[in-house]
């Protein structure tokens, strides 16, 4: 494991990224009415100026306009504060975590983390050098949990990049002690079927569990073979996390989930789960599973269990993530239509592709049922050149029945949007900036937006972390949530 704290700034070449992007528009014009790939995987970051530390005040949009190249434009409700940029790591930025003054900023060839004590001058506290994307990141404690779903030559923050058709190839769960926030310490691995592409931390008493989330298993992977119906539960003792270790693997997809393609052409073989959203204080949680979203019970956080599932082989092509409301009566889905690294936020893709899905939760107990009631996808057009889909968000915590969230669009920005009616959702804020290249597909935008303490916390793939400022009546009162963590995945109860 190395410690970076040099800050420096660097160009990176479009390389892998538009390769990939090129498969990405093929399949997106070959798959119907729908296509599905993974995320953009180990694609380079897109091309553009990388820093942008001192933000310029931005404007909003004409409507049909597209921004200039790197253009900062904004609603008038939003407000740019800070933007940090890339420091030492040269992979993708992914997700975000919180824990006190501090943001942990996962990145596929590390982690940062951020003293944001002073929201408008946010700072590095340290960065580690741990490739294995997509390190994927969540807090307890001491505790810093790291997902890593790229086949490496071993468990260490030296691997190198292996073929995951060896044996001795390893993905899985890292932990590190982060009681010392400048010099974090690897502790403990646990390698998990098909690696770890996200995780969820469900809190318990003595023991935290995680909800390790893969796909994609191959007969020709010893370490990833179907049939991949379930997801690992992994076990780690509070007072002693070296102990950490998988304690199940529980099938919830008895009957193999969706079949995907050709039978319903575009979508995506359930073959595991992409993402799992906790509600802990409920006993709910919502999965987000390739060609299936799920609501289980985790009551027994070892053995949870499906009370409903649903599909929609109509516009979803990729179930990617989940979030519920604070009353956990309705459910967001996201649908990653070509996997992050396509351009499907135009009007040849139109409104229901690449969108969100709100399901209300009606009945109640076992009896409860997932009820499509209407599609939301940013109004903002964007350009052919730009990597545009829903991914990432969280709930803006305003109470008094009303639901709002933020969310990350890839290069669509951070959108601030109102689904209060499930059937009539719209946008009520936003904050992106212009294409990164304007003569072909590059990857980059906003990985995750989540809302933390009065602030909205965005990472950018290329240009590191944003901070942004939401003052509306419609949320003013959020700001006097105050939490003293936050991981997205494991949702709190915030009133």
């Amino acid at each position: 494991m190395t410690l970076l704290h040099t800050v420096r700034a660097r160009h990176r070449s479009l390389g892998a990224a538009l390769a990939a992007a090129g498969l990405l528009t093929t399949l997106l014009a070959a798959a119907g009415p729908a296509a599905a790939t993974p995320d953009p995987g180990d694609a380079s970051p897109g091309a553009g100026s990388r820093q942008s530390a001192d933000l310029a005040p931005g404007r909003s949009l004409a409507p049909g306009e597209i921004p200039g190249q790197d253009e900062i434009v904004h609603s008038a409700n939003v407000t740019p504060l800070a933007n940090i940029p890339d420091a030492g790591l040269k992979g993708i930025n992914s997700d975000l975590a919180f824990q006190g003054d501090y943001a942990y900023a996962g990145n596929y060839d590390g982690f940062t983390i951020y003293d944001i004590a002073d929201p408008k001058v946010p700072r590095i506290v340290t960065q580690v050098l741990c490739p294995g994307g997509q390190n994927d990141v969540s807090v307890s404690g001491d505790l810093l949990f790291l997902s890593t779903d790229s086949s490496r030559s071993d468990d260490s923050c030296n691997s190198v990049s292996q073929p995951a058709t060896e044996k001795s190839s390893w993905e899985g769960i890292k932990v590190f002690d982060i009681k010392d926030k400048k010099n974090p310490k690897y502790i403990k691995s646990v390698e998990t079927a098909c690696g770890s592409h996200t995780h969820t931390l469900v809190p318990g008493g003595r023991d935290i569990y995680l909800y390790v989330s893969s796909y994609s298993p191959s007969e020709a992977f010893p370490d990833c073979q179907p049939p991949h119906d379930g997801i690992s539960v992994v076990k780690v003792p509070r007072k002693d996390p070296t102990r950490a270790a998988v304690v199940g693997f529980p099938v919830l997809f008895p009957d193999g989930g969706n079949p995907g393609a050709p039978e319903h052409p575009g979508v995506s073989k359930t073959t595991g789960c992409h993402d799992i959203t906790a509600l802990p204080s409920r006993d709910l949680a919502a999965g987000a599973c390739m060609g299936d979203g799920i609501l289980f019970d985790i009551s027994e956080p070892e053995h949870p269990r499906v009370i409903d599932r649903v599909q929609d082989n109509v516009n979803f092509a990729f179930w990617h993530s989940a979030t519920f409301n604070e009353r956990a009566d309705k459910v967001v889905f996201t649908d990653e239509l070509g996997g992050g690294g396509a351009a499907t936020c135009n009007e040849a893709t139109g409104p229901n592709r690449g969108a969100d899905g709100i399901y209300d939760i009606t009945g109640r107990g076992d009896q409860r049922r997932l009820v499509f009631r209407g599609y939301f996808k940013i109004p903002r057009h964007q350009a052919d050149t730009e990597n545009c889909v829903a991914h990432n968000g969280s709930l803006v915590p305003v109470g008094n029945g009303r639901d709002i969230m933020v969310q990350a669009w890839y290069q669509g920005g951070v959108s601030v949007w109102d689904f209060t009616d499930s059937a009539h959702p719209q946008e009520i804020g936003y904050f992106e900036r212009g294409p990164l290249t304007t003569d072909r597909l590059g990857l980059g935008g906003s990985w995750s937006a989540y809302y933390y303490n009065g602030h909205i916390y965005s990472n950018d793939i290329v240009k590191g972390l944003d901070v942004l400022r939401l003052d509306d009546r419609r949320t003013d009162s959020a700001k006097r949530v105050r939490m003293d963590r936050l991981n997205v995945q494991s949702q709190p109860e915030y009133h």
